[in-house]
């Protein structure tokens, strides 16, 4: 039943638009979401996460509190010759 609750946390979060790579981390009480910079902006980022936060809610059998975390990385290099 953990790993399936576990699964599911996954499922949901990964199925929104944007989103990379999800993991639920710390025995189940945090998700950890992933976006594409490309398409996810900063207020976006917030939105989404308030959303998914909802969306479990209302989908998934959460015990207690859960954390959503969505990170929005992007990385920029140049080389000097």
């Amino acid at each position: 039943a953990f790993l399936r609750r576990l699964a599911r946390l996954e499922e949901i979060a990964s199925s929104i638009a944007g989103v990379r790579q999800c993991y639920a981390v710390h025995a189940g009480r945090e998700i950890r979401v992933f976006v594409q910079p490309e398409q996810i902006s900063d207020d976006g980022a917030l939105i989404l996460a308030r959303d998914l936060a909802r969306r479990l809610r209302a989908e998934a059998p959460v015990v207690g509190q859960l954390k959503v975390t969505v990170i929005r990385e992007t990385r920029c290099v140049e080389y000097v010759h």
